[in-house]
């Protein structure tokens, strides 16, 4: 079966072409290993962890946007998140990603934007997790652009 990789641009949404490539960069490396998704009950508790592992490195800002009612949303959930500099936002995409193995021994399908670290995508299928600096989220402003998502803001832990 020879796979195409689906006609989306930039100019569309930025999460769902970011969702879909990671999604097909994945499906080529690992020669089409299906990929599962989670009940409702694993993707709730991934979404704690992931939280959990955000603020274990001090992100700020937390939002939890449930997409799951919005018919052809790319995933259930957007975790949405920011540190203040590119160190911080790489450090708090690798306790994310250290929390999830380690409590849930789920692995992110793919990971995009380290190296310049204003803005990491990590791709859990049904949780998309959005680590920013704040310049960077403020421009793409993904909470007003999945305005029909339902929103739960965390408090900051000091």
């Amino acid at each position: 079966m020879l796979l195409k990789k689906p006609n989306i641009n930039r100019k569309s949404n930025i999460s769902q072409y970011l969702h879909v490539t990671l999604h097909y960069t994945y499906i080529i490396n690992k020669k089409g290993k299906p990929i599962q998704d989670f009940s409702m009950t694993e993707t709730t508790t991934l979404v704690k962890t992931i939280t959990k592992g955000i603020q274990d490195k001090k992100g700020k800002d937390i939002v939890i946007a449930d997409l799951s009612h919005i018919d052809g949303a790319i995933a259930n959930y957007f975790v949405i998140c920011q540190g203040s500099s590119p160190n911080q936002v790489e450090a708090i995409a690798e306790a994310v990603a250290g929390a999830c193995r380690e409590e849930m021994s789920e692995k992110p399908v793919g990971v995009n934007g380290l190296g310049n670290n204003q803005w990491i995508a990590i791709d859990f299928v049904d949780v998309l997790v959005h680590i920013f600096q704040p310049e960077t989220r403020e421009f793409y402003n993904l909470e007003e652009l999945w305005e029909d998502a339902k929103l739960t803001k965390i408090p900051n832990i000091d």
